[in-house]
């Protein structure tokens, strides 16, 4: 039963208050995988964490820290809901090799290469021209391999994602992103990038953005578990999860800080217009509190069976993360 199971969502960006902890821990998801950064340099990465710091201290009966998996089946054990962090752009480490690690020890267990545009270790979704790994990201791969900081392409173009997952000697993640098969967003994921990530041992958690979804706002319950059923039976239920990209309560002041951080004068929409300008409509099935019991209902509906299910809702995240976030040194 859905209450019964270790729940993770794989990327959320929400207004993190007190009231929100409390949706989340009503919803009966165990842990969130946050994005602590999307533009931030190392010393504003430095603040963020020490922000944290005080919403766990403020909120401990509701929150914890995730430093590792146990830490996670400790959460389910108290009724907490557990927080562990990921930057979305290599920006946290600055041009410095030495700061992978750094960062990994104060609690950055992932890190996207790339958000939407090209970095100083590869290319994004949305240039013209993927050039593929730099010298310096193919550097930063081995030290997060040896770190134990999980690679994520999420936001990252074809070649770049292709090459990360054949450089990388431990198998990496697309947090947030679902087929282009299902929905040809420039942000989804080709096959041929979900067979050499599956292959590798990689995961794939399944977004919620409407923009990346077949029919928008308007994708049902049913079609978003079909998506789901249909990469199941191609590459394998055992490399499938959720990353529901959640933005609930944010301004559009935030939307702005993702898509332009410091780098543009005026507005960026990625693949779309202006039309996509603002947030999109929230998905009717999915609300704060009780998404993930639907998605896990719409599962076994659909013809998933309880293993499968919480397989996909929580159990492939633990197990790829119990893996990949063990040092080699």
């Amino acid at each position: 039963m859905y209450q019964n199971e270790i729940i993770i969502d794989g990327l959320q960006y929400c207004y993190w208050d007190r009231s929100y902890f409390q949706s989340l821990q009503k919803s009966g998801v165990t842990t969130v995988h946050a994005t602590l950064v999307y533009h931030e340099n190392a010393r504003e990465t430095l603040t963020r964490f020490a922000e944290w710091n005080l919403l766990f201290e403020r909120n401990a009966d509701l929150i914890m820290p995730v430093m590792s998996m146990d830490d996670v089946r400790e959460a389910k054990r108290l009724g907490k809901v557990g927080i562990f962090f990921g930057a979305q752009n290599c920006s946290p480490i600055d041009d410095e090799i030495g700061l992978v690690e750094v960062m990994r020890k104060q609690g950055l267990l992932i890190m996207q290469l790339t958000y939407n545009n090209q970095s100083l270790l590869a290319t994004g979704c949305y240039e013209k021209d993927d050039a593929g790994m730099t010298r310096f990201g193919k550097q930063v791969i081995e030290e997060m391999n040896r770190v134990g900081m999980v690679i994520d392409m999420s936001h990252s173009a074809e070649r770049s994602t292709l090459e990360a997952i054949d450089l990388s000697s431990r198998p990496i993640c697309i947090s947030h992103a679902n087929p282009t098969k299902a929905h040809a967003a420039l942000r989804n994921k080709s096959g041929d990038v979900i067979q050499a990530l599956t292959a590798r041992g990689g995961l794939l958690g399944f977004s919620l953005y409407p923009f990346h979804l077949p029919d928008g706002s308007k994708c049902s319950l049913d079609t978003f578990c079909q998506m789901i059923a249909d990469t199941a039976n191609e590459f394998g239920v055992e490399h499938l999860a959720i990353g529901s990209d959640l933005c609930l309560n944010q301004p559009q002041s935030v939307l702005d800080w993702m898509r332009n951080g410091k780098w543009s004068k005026s507005p960026d929409y990625g693949e779309g217009s202006a039309s996509n300008a603002g947030w999109p409509a929230a998905l009717p099935w999915f609300p704060d509190s009780s998404g993930m019991n639907n998605i896990y209902q719409g599962l076994r509906d659909i013809g998933f069976n309880e293993a499968e299910v919480t397989a996909v809702m929580g159990r492939n995240w633990l197990n790829f993360l119990e893996a990949g976030l063990k040092p080699t040194h």
